[in-house]
Formats: structure tokens, C-alpha cells, sequence
């Protein structure tokens, strides 16, 4: 993917779990990425589950590049093997995401919502994407109104072994519309 934008170039490459592992270790142990869940991991930490994910038939880590400098990780799951087997029926076309951005002395305006945007292009680049499903923490209100802000509906709460989530979901028409707006 190749997307430019009022704040650069995004474009995206396979996560390299011990090259990155470094740059990684530093955003996901930041004080802002506290709903990531790895606020106490050590590097061989890191390493070790993003390895998994490589692992995984089911599960792939991508880093996200703004005019060619790392500024997001993302995740492209399938719910009917990861994260969501057995709480919500997945349907043909289903896709589940993570992303992170990483941690700025300098925030950019609207650079987030970049950010999400420019995951959703990758994901709804494959035909066979239909629908995005994603299942924050019910307590992360800033990402609760980036998915809005991009199309996603909240279906409902649902308990997972580590936190309590908001299941919601986007389809490919949900969010060129919310783009298009």
C-alpha cells in the first residue's frame, strides 16, 4: 500500500520481530500505549510475540512508514482463530485489526485518524476483506471515537481474559462513506 496524505506517504512492509523488536519495545512500554497491554515487557518480551504472530498462519504484524520513517504498527487477524474465537459468530470476509501509533514529542493534528485511515485502505485493499472487526477496551474513549470516525459501529460488550472489550465492526461501505464525509 501506498497512500498519500496531508501529512505524508503511508506505506507498509512485514514487521521483521527481532530487527524491530527495539523500536517496538519503546512504543509498546510507553505511558500512552497502556491499552496494549505490555506496560512491563523486556525486549526478549517483545521479540518473543511478535515471533508468535510471524509463526502464525493466522495472525501478521505490519509497520507502518510515513515517508518511509516507522510511526505505526498494525495487526491483521483472522477472528475465526484469533482473539475472537467463540465470542461473536465471524462472518465470510471478516477481518480483525490492532494498530498503534507510535509515541510523539511533536503530535501532529489529525495524524492519527491519518493513521487509521490508511490501516483500513490496507485492509479493504484485499477483495476478499468485507468487514473489519476490532475489540477495544471498553475504557480507551480516544480510539472508541477514531474507529467511529471511520465507519466502525459498536455491536456490544463482550469479556475477554484480559479486559473488557467494545466488539464493533466496519464494512468496506461503512467506511468510504465516513472517508468520503
Amino acid at each position: 500500500m501506498t497512500l498519500k496524505t496531508a501529512v505524508g506517504t503511508f506505506t507498509v512492509r512485514p514487521l521483521d520481530p527481532v530487527g524491530d523488536a527495539p523500536l517496538l519495545h519503546r512504543w509498546v512500554t510507553h505511558p500512552k500505549a497502556a491499552f496494549w497491554m505490555m506496560q512491563g515487557a523486556r525486549l526478549h518480551d517483545v521479540e518473543r510475540e511478535y515471533m508468535a504472530i510471524a509463526a502464525s498462519e493466522h495472525h501478521e504484524a505490519l509497520l507502518g512508514l510515513l515517508d518511509g520513517e516507522p510511526v505505526f504498527l498494525m495487526e491483521r487477524y483472522d477472528p475465526r482463530y484469533v482473539e475472537l474465537v467463540g465470542l461473536y459468530e465471524p462472518e465470510p470476509g471478516d477481518v480483525g485489526m490492532h494498530f498503534l501509533v507510535a509515541p510523539s514529542d511533536t503530535p501532529v493534528h489529525g495524524f492519527t485518524r491519518a493513521v487509521i485511515t490508511a490501516v483500513m485502505e490496507e485492509l479493504f485493499a484485499d477483495p476478499a476483506v468485507r468487514r473489519v472487526v476490532v475489540e477495544p477496551d471498553v475504557a480507551n474513549s480516544a480510539v472508541h471515537a477514531l474507529n467511529e470516525a471511520v465507519g466502525f459501529v459498536p455491536v456490544r460488550e463482550i469479556r475477554k481474559p484480559e479486559k473488557k472489550a467494545l466488539l464493533s465492526f466496519c464494512t468496506r461501505e461503512m467506511f468510504e462513506k465516513a472517508v468520503a464525509a
